[in-house]
């Protein structure tokens, strides 16, 4: 693709091992002595964008065009290919996409104004951020009560973007910010969050909930007086927690498709999760105590679940094993078995969940329901870190050390 060349730009030599951490010109590795190869930089890619601007000005000037915007729409400059001769391409009749309508010059063929987000009109601009400025400004504890609707999206982001801004990676001190919503959220509640908001909505979100989240906290419950059973029902849409780093949430009720895809870091108890659940995560913790969709930990690589089996049938029916290990909780540390238990407690008293509460009151024969889902990958490089820290290797260097264990035996 297009930008394979600016790679290449910096001192990529193609030499297709970027997999292997044996980058030689140290541009795909780990390795600080590969590393130190590297000599690349910015201006060469500076110099290669120009150089393609400058090529395209020229084809643009063959053509009769001053600009990109002029070049739009303009059909008749195109010419098929004469040369193909297949099966496939004799049947494809492409008139109807080329087709250019008879239009006057104020019919715009490209885009003329910017489009309007209505970010004046969010509940963070118009709501949450006056009344979190005390927080923001010298780190003071504020709660905020609000109502919310589900036209109410990426709420707390903007607020969440000045702490980052003012406080850095760090965020503020926990729950430094509350935010209690009553409602039914709209999507992306709670996107890239950093620590020390606390969200907690009394109703439902929708998807996208957590998107990036990094370091804040969700908590999601039904209203005291809701008729259904939470765990048998959706509270929370499809993809949360997607691409997330850091952070907790506690879900009282079931989750869409593809809950914590790409999860690298949120802690999370949920209540039940459709289709393609942990997909392609690589960090974090999920505790399920509901119901589990097919495809299961597909392509996950790192973090670990724990999952209410209650019915028996999680490996036979819902899980994909390629990448992941299993294994039953009560034949884990006490360590471990006492860390999913608090956390399960954490869950109760934040939601006041009656699934989570049936859980701990006969916790002798749940726990023995409850299975470990590991990804082989991640176990290994976890073995081989401690038999670093054996050797007396710590930190960066124990992990190091793991990687190359790992790539050497060809993993």
């Amino acid at each position: 693709g297009f930008a394979t060349a600016p790679l290449v730009t910096l001192g990529c030599l193609m030499m297709r091992v970027c997999h292997l951490n044996t980058c030689p010109v140290g541009v795909a590795t780990q390795n600080p002595e590969l590393r130190k190869k590297f000599k690349g930089g910015a201006d060469a890619v500076v110099h290669f964008m120009n150089y393609v601007a400058e090529e395209v000005r020229e084809i643009m000037a063959k053509l009769g065009f001053k600009s990109i915007d002029e070049m739009v729409g303009h059909v008749d400059r195109l010419e098929l290919r004469s040369a193909i001769d297949h099966w496939k391409a004799k049947g494809l009749d492409y008139s109807k996409i080329l087709y250019r309508p008879e239009v006057g010059p104020e019919v715009g063929t490209y885009c003329q104004m910017k489009q309007d987000h209505l970010l004046d009109k969010s509940l963070d601009v118009t709501q949450i951020l006056e009344l979190a400025k005390p927080a923001i400004e010298n780190g003071s504890s504020v709660e905020i009560d609000l109502p919310i609707i589900n036209t109410n999206r990426v709420v707390g982001t903007m607020t969440g973007a000045e702490i980052s801004r003012k406080y850095g990676f760090e965020g503020l001190p926990e729950d430094t910010i509350k935010i209690n919503l009553s409602g039914s959220a709209g999507q992306s509640l709670g996107a890239f969050c950093p620590k020390g908001m606390t969200f907690t909505v009394t109703g439902d979100t929708n998807d996208y909930l957590g998107k990036g989240l990094s370091g804040g906290k969700i908590i999601v419950r039904p209203p005291k007086e809701a008729p259904f059973v939470a765990h048998e029902n959706i509270i929370t849409g499809n993809v949360c927690f997607y691409g997330a780093t850091k952070g907790e949430a506690y879900i009282a009720g079931m989750a869409g498709e593809r809950f914590c895809v790409r999860n690298s870091g949120v802690e999370s108890v949920i209540e039940g999760i459709g289709d393609h659940g942990l997909e392609y995560m690589t960090g974090g913790l999920v505790i399920n105590l509901g119901t589990t969709g097919r495809n299961l930990a597909a392509g996950m690589s790192g973090g670990v679940a724990y999952i209410f089996d209650e019915t028996g049938d999680l490996v036979r029916h819902s899980l994909n094993p390629a990448m992941v290990n299993v294994y039953k909780l009560i034949e884990c540390a006490d360590a471990e078995i006492d860390s999913v238990k608090m956390r399960i407690e954490k869950h109760v008293q934040l939601t006041g969940s009656k699934r989570g509460q049936y859980i701990l009151e006969n916790w002798t024969n749940t726990s023995a329901q409850f299975l470990k889902v590991m990804p082989q990958d991640y176990e290994r490089v976890l073995e081989a870190q401690e038999r670093a820290k054996e050797r007396g290797l710590e930190g960066d260097a124990a992990i190091l050390a793991a990687f190359e264990e790992n790539v050497k035996a060809g993993h």
